[in-house]
């Protein structure tokens, strides 16, 4: 590649984090905060839909120029970047559903279709889908441009289940758990593919974290527990910076080091 004549093995990185516990944890609570985040900017700031879903376009912009910058895994840059887009996703699929009347189930097919073909164009060009090897513009635009997808297709999969079919967001956050559970037993238990696990994973964290955001956050005549999207988001976020700091101090950059070729 190109981009890869002008770097050595040693100031090679991948650009994505490690996929750890720390990883999970904050990419649930990025996710949960995306949706109460949302909710909060639209409905309580009295923006509506469309002008947060311009705002918070314009900012993610900005995020992801700075994201693309680095060349390497930078906690605070990366992570501000997923709470962004997860925020940004969300929005695009509240926007499709409240202001253009597409159902839930059109929006669900729609974006599984959207990511299917991201994944195909992106193993097409660089033959892998590995999150371990990150480490060129292109592959980074693929990954970014996936990870835009499994947030909004999470969100109308968690809303299709909580409300079209009205299991409520308890319910639909535990069903959502157990499906997360049945990837990681395949991938531990019965060493189904690793990449494949992952991102059935990652898709389905999405619905699970705005299940609990909503139940935490909606009011207690719409099956939530009340607390609103100002105590809910400024929870998550709290414990996001909080993690975030946590890993700027004990990650270990070379830990990111890329020691092979485009595999």
């Amino acid at each position: 590649m190109p981009e890869l004549a002008t770097q050595t093995p040693a100031n090679i990185y991948n650009r994505v984090p490690k996929v750890t516990v720390d990883f999970w944890l904050i990419k649930l609570m990025a996710v949960t905060m995306g949706e109460t985040a949302a909710d909060y900017l639209a409905v309580s700031l009295g923006l509506g839909l469309t002008a947060t879903a311009a705002l918070m376009s314009a900012v993610l912009a900005v995020a992801l120029f700075f994201q693309f910058a680095q060349k390497k895994y930078i906690p605070p840059y990366y992570w501000a970047a997923v709470v962004l887009i997860s925020v940004v996703g969300t929005l695009i699929t509240d926007c499709l559903i409240d202001i253009f009347g597409v159902p839930l189930t059109t929006t669900t097919i729609t974006f599984t279709l959207a990511l299917a073909a991201t994944f195909a164009a992106w193993y097409a060009s660089e033959k892998t889908l590995s999150i371990h090897t990150i480490f060129t513009t292109r592959r980074e635009a693929f990954y970014w441009l996936a990870i835009l997808f499994t947030f909004a297709l999470g969100t109308a999969a968690g809303d299709l289940v909580a409300e079209q079919y009205e299991l409520g967001y308890l319910t639909t956050g535990l069903l959502f758990c157990a499906i997360i559970a049945s990837f990681y037993i395949g991938y531990a238990v019965f060493k189904l593919n690793a990449i494949l696990m992952f991102w059935l994973a990652y898709i389905f964290t999405r619905p699970l974290g705005a299940s609990f955001g909503d139940l935490l956050s909606q009011p207690t005549e719409y099956g939530g527990l009340g607390y609103g999207t100002v105590i809910t988001s400024a929870m998550f976020l709290s414990a996001i910076v909080a993690i975030v700091i946590y890993m700027s101090v004990t990650h270990d950059g070379d830990e990111k080091l890329v020691t092979g070729s485009a595999a």
